[in-house]
């Protein structure tokens, strides 16, 4: 049980990590709002696959229902705004930004569901708020006297925000209809989401002009993610989750590493500090 748990939170590290450079790139390039929508609709397809061929018991209680379209909004407002804080920002600056939905994730639990932090998962909470303060900024500009925010924090941490309400109202959903089921439902909320976004907002969702490799690695990447919460939530369910969830949860780690051996993205030695000890506090707010 133990090794089938530390297997499914590196699996979950993996492909959430994955996804989130990859959408990250494709959010430079097409604009964050194709990437979502379109991989999201991937996930979506395989997720319905995997709902048919497992079949599983369908039973959604009334109070479910009405929070399926919530926990679609705010994960699709979350990613939003983390991609395009990847669109306009130095990534591995805007991933260790993102670890805050960690925090907010524990805010709202702490003063809506009445659960409660351990001394060390306070001080994994801190780690966390001083990482991201050492990585979110502009040292060239702080030399200079001038209090600056490096490009795209402001939306990475407004997608924390969201994120952080979004897992305890997902948790809700999951201990109600269970994992298969509430993934599928919610999937399908933010493809339905998007599709009016686009219409009220009148933006283009469409592919067309996108080179066709391009198109299939974001199809593939949305596979991905859908791949990432099923092994995690099947983990879950017959495994550890004081093990399991720290391991996934530090997903910013190949983020990271990504964007700085690909894309050369270059940071200050107060900020890869400050990656560092943010992604350390995640960790241990785990234990």
């Amino acid at each position: 049980t133990t090794l089938l748990s530390i297997l499914c939170g590196i699996s979950g590290m993996f492909g959430w990590g994955l996804y989130d450079f990859l959408g990250g790139v494709f959010a430079k390039q097409i604009g964050p709002y194709k990437s979502f929508f379109w991989s999201q609709l991937a996930g979506l397809a395989s997720m319905l696959v995997l709902v048919f061929v497992t079949a599983p018991s369908v039973s959604v209680p009334s109070d479910a229902i009405l929070l399926f379209p919530v926990a679609a909004l705010l994960y699709s407002a979350g990613y939003l705004f983390f991609f395009k804080g990847f669109e306009i920002g130095n990534m591995s600056i805007v991933a260790a930004t993102m670890n805050l939905w960690a925090v907010f994730t524990m805010l709202f639990a702490f003063t809506f569901m009445g659960q409660r932090l351990s001394t060390i998962q306070t001080i994994g909470v801190l780690m966390i708020f001083a990482g991201v303060t050492l990585a979110s900024l502009n040292w060239n500009e702080i030399r200079e006297r001038r209090f600056q925010l490096s490009s795209g924090v402001k939306e990475a941490i407004t997608g924390a925000f969201f994120f952080g309400i979004y897992w305890n109202v997902s948790e809700i959903i999951v201990e109600a209809v269970g994992w298969l089921v509430s993934t599928a439902f919610i999937k399908l909320g933010i493809v339905i989401f998007m599709l009016l976004f686009s219409m009220l907002s009148k933006r283009e969702m469409g592919l067309a002009g996108i080179a066709s490799k391009t198109i299939l690695v974001i199809f593939i990447m949305g596979v991905i993610e859908a791949g990432a919460v099923a092994i995690v939530n099947y983990g879950l369910g017959i495994g550890d989750a004081i093990l399991i969830t720290p391991i996934a949860s530090a997903l910013s780690i190949v983020t990271i590493a990504l964007a700085i051996l690909f894309l050369k993205d270059r940071i200050t030695k107060p900020q890869g500090f400050g990656i560092a000890v943010a992604v350390a506090g995640i960790v241990i707010t785990g234990i």
